[in-house]
């Protein structure tokens, strides 16, 4: 779509249609006319307002994240110790992913063999979330919550790959996940390593 100002219903419906299908399917054998059946519109509504199909696939995620983020932002706020509010968005990234498995899936075994991926608006919206973990790490460092020799880069990495490989397994075969704990777990981990 050109223009993001407004979410016409038939925007909706599109979006909607291909999260659905996506929990049968994986992307590459979705074609666009089941993206148009299963919402009930034409197919040509489609590119009225995606580029294609992938671009469909990456604004599908880019609204995913911007909830996401803005649900990760609210659940730290009113928080003031590093190693609390990290926990929180350990904790809170398990529970989304854990609700929101079709997205998971996505972002975990579809687009990261696309390359335009990483141009997108989805991926810019990742690098947030992800700078949202450096910059807590970076001021619990400066706050003394958090070791001083603590490098905040590999600690973000750290964080992020435990929380992708907790659930990895369980969103391949669909099983359910005891999230808080694992959260428990991860952070017991991690953070005795890190606290001064």
């Amino acid at each position: 779509m050109k223009t993001r100002s407004t979410n016409p219903p038939g925007r909706i419906k599109i979006m909607k249609a291909l999260s659905t299908l996506m929990e049968k399917k994986d992307f590459d054998s979705i074609t666009t006319s089941e993206i148009a059946s299963e919402a009930g519109v034409t197919e040509g509504l489609i590119y009225k307002y995606f580029k294609d199909k992938k671009d469909l696939l990456y604004k599908l995620l880019e609204d995913h994240f911007q909830l996401f983020q803005k649900k990760i932002d609210a659940s730290i706020s009113g928080k003031t110790n590093a190693i609390e509010k990290l926990e929180v968005i350990i904790n809170t990234s398990l529970e989304s992913w854990t609700k929101s498995k079709v997205f998971a899936k996505i972002l975990l075994l579809e687009v990261r063999s696309y390359p335009d991926y990483y141009k997108s608006r989805a991926y810019e919206l990742i690098k947030v979330y992800a700078k949202t973990v450096a910059t807590i790490i970076k001021q619990g460092v400066a706050t003394g919550d958090i070791k001083k020799d603590t490098d905040h880069q590999t600690l973000t990495k750290i964080i992020l790959g435990a929380i992708e490989h907790a659930c990895l397994g369980d969103i391949i075969f669909e099983r359910d996940i005891d999230i808080d704990h694992i959260s428990k777990n991860i952070c017991k981990t991690i953070f005795k390593g890190i606290q001064p």
